[in-house]
């Protein structure tokens, strides 16, 4: 797995659980899923990602997520 794979993985773990727990635990989950979407929308025009740079240090090879 590469780099921007692993970001789009992670991206929907985290939205579909928040939306999970937004339906069972609390409403107030569903801010999580706001923040997910606010930091791939920035990330797309400023070229930050925070989790890129984790899965980076972790290790995960770096490359094109479609040839």
């Amino acid at each position: 797995m590469n780099l921007d794979r692993a970001i789009f993985a992670f991206a929907g773990v985290m939205i579909l659980a928040s939306l999970a727990l937004g339906h069972f635990v609390s409403p107030w989950w569903l801010l999580l899923t706001a923040f997910v979407g606010l930091n791939l929308l920035q990330s797309a025009f400023t070229g930050f990602c925070p989790a890129a740079k984790l899965f980076a240090k972790l290790g995960v090879r770096s490359g094109c997520a479609f040839k």
